[in-house]
């Protein structure tokens, strides 16, 4: 079967909305924004990364590493990377945690408000407005937001990592394991309706501004499982060519991320043009 004969499966409704979202892409460029969304956030990675870690410290959670992170991450790279890589996370757990704890926080809100000022930019376009909102309301937006950010993502996955530890085995630790994604993926829904509220110059309405948020949840969770299981059970880092596979398909995911994040902003501004 061709194409055109492919198409014909979806309902009209359905593919005059691909027709729109594709169109709006390229007359907004949101490809463009995405793939800097995508760069910042990669960015952000690393001070995120030092952030999750020095709360581990602080937390007295030391054997998060040394009983699940660190030896599902030993099978999957050579020997001297594993030694360095535990070497760098056992210094951080075992020093004095609070003058890396406020650094990493400064550093994770710094390129997580970068990021910010994208998001903003992208919906300022999707939403057809212009900025008007002075340079010091910018900067306070993009820290708000920064935050609002930053603690999700922080929380979900601590939420994720820790709650489950609550229990030994067994069904009640499936079931927290459930529990916990769920929980997880309520917060950055939340953190994801303010994003898309808050963020363009003009807010708008609160429907409107949550209702693409859980098309982005949930496409986002599909994606990161399909994800993680590739990371975990596919990927080989012990060789160059692994290693860099494994760096295309990281960008890739958050490429695919933050447009799938795009997507359902625009989502927001059709049921809103629509009902217009």
């Amino acid at each position: 079967m061709d194409f055109a004969g492919r198409t014909r499966v979806l309902p009209p409704r359905a593919l005059r909305l691909i027709r729109d979202i594709a169109d709006a892409f390229r007359e907004h460029e949101l490809f463009v924004f995405a793939s800097a969304l995508a760069f910042r956030v990669l960015v952000a990675l690393v001070p995120l990364t030092l952030l999750g870690f020095a709360l581990l410290g602080l937390l007295g959670l030391d054997d998060v590493w040394r009983d699940e992170l660190g030896p599902a991450l030993e099978d999957r790279v050579t020997r001297p990377v594993y030694d360095a890589i535990d070497s760098t996370v056992e210094r951080i757990l075992r020093d004095d945690a609070w003058p890396l704890f406020v650094f990493a926080i400064a550093l994770t809100l710094w390129h997580v408000a970068r990021a910010m000022r994208v998001v903003m930019k992208a919906t300022n376009a999707i939403h057809g407005v212009r900025e008007h909102r002075s340079s010091r309301r910018l900067i306070a937006t993009d820290i708000a937001l920064a935050v609002v950010v930053s603690v999700s993502l922080v929380g979900s996955v601590l939420v994720v990592a820790v709650l489950p530890r609550l229990v030994d085995g067994g069904a009640a630790a499936t079931a927290l394991k459930v529990v916990a994604w769920l929980v997880a993926s309520v917060v950055i829904a939340a953190a994801l309706a303010m994003l898309v509220r808050y963020a363009p110059a003009e807010r708008p309405e609160v429907r409107w501004a949550t209702a693409g948020s859980l098309l982005v949840v949930a496409t986002w969770l599909v994606t990161t499982a399909v994800f993680g299981w590739w990371a975990g059970s596919v990927a080989n880092y012990k060789s160059a060519v692994g290693t860099l596979a494994a760096f295309l398909v990281l960008t890739t995911y958050l490429l695919i991320s933050t447009a799938i994040f795009l997507v359902g902003v625009q989502l927001d501004e059709l049921a809103r043009k629509q009902r217009s």
